[in-house]
C-alpha cells in the first residue's frame, strides 16, 4: 500500500502546483503583416469513390469505325476535291478526331491516308477531309464506296 500513497501524493502536488498556477495565461497574437488574407492549407483526401460515374472507359470514347464515320458527302465542292485533291469528304462523329478517323477510313476501305482535316459546320456537324496518299485514285475508293 505504500506505493498508491506515493503516486497519489505525487498527483495531488502537480494537481495543486496547477491550481496555483492558473488555468488562464496570456497568449500573444501573431501581429499580421501582410493586408491579404491567406487560407490556411487544411487536408486534402484522396477520391475513393463509391462507384464508378461512367460504365465506360476514357481511353476510346466508347467509338468503333461504324460510328466514328457517319456518311461520305455528296456535294459539288465534295466531287470537286475528289476529282482534283485525292481526298473524300465525311461527316464524322463530332467526338472522333484525326487519328480515330484516318484509322476508320484505312480500315473500311483498305487505303492509306495522307492527311486529315477537319471543321465543324455552322449546324454542329464535323466535317473530315481525307486526303489519300498519291498511289490510291480517290475517284475508284468513291466508286468503291458508292459516291458516284
Amino acid at each position: 500500500m505504500p506505493k498508491n500513497t506515493a503516486v497519489g501524493k505525487k498527483k495531488a502536488l502537480i494537481a495543486a502546483k496547477a491550481a496555483k498556477k492558473g488555468v488562464q495565461t496570456k497568449t500573444t497574437r501573431n501581429t499580421r503583416k501582410s493586408v491579404v488574407f491567406h487560407r490556411p492549407r487544411t487536408l486534402k483526401l484522396a477520391r475513393d469513390p463509391k462507384y464508378l460515374r461512367k460504365s465506360t472507359g476514357e481511353g476510346d470514347r466508347g467509338l468503333d469505325k461504324y460510328q466514328i464515320l457517319r456518311f461520305p458527302l455528296t456535294t459539288e465542292r465534295a466531287m470537286k476535291k475528289i476529282e482534283d485533291n485525292r481526298t473524300i469528304v465525311f461527316i464524322v462523329d463530332i467526338r472522333a478526331n484525326k487519328r480515330q478517323i484516318k484509322a476508320a477510313v484505312e480500315s473500311m476501305y483498305n487505303v492509306r491516308t495522307a492527311k486529315v482535316n477537319t471543321l465543324i459546320r455552322p449546324d454542329g456537324q464535323k466535317k473530315a477531309f481525307v486526303q489519300l496518299t498519291p498511289d490510291y485514285d480517290a475517284l475508284d475508293v468513291a466508286n468503291k464506296i458508292g459516291i458516284l
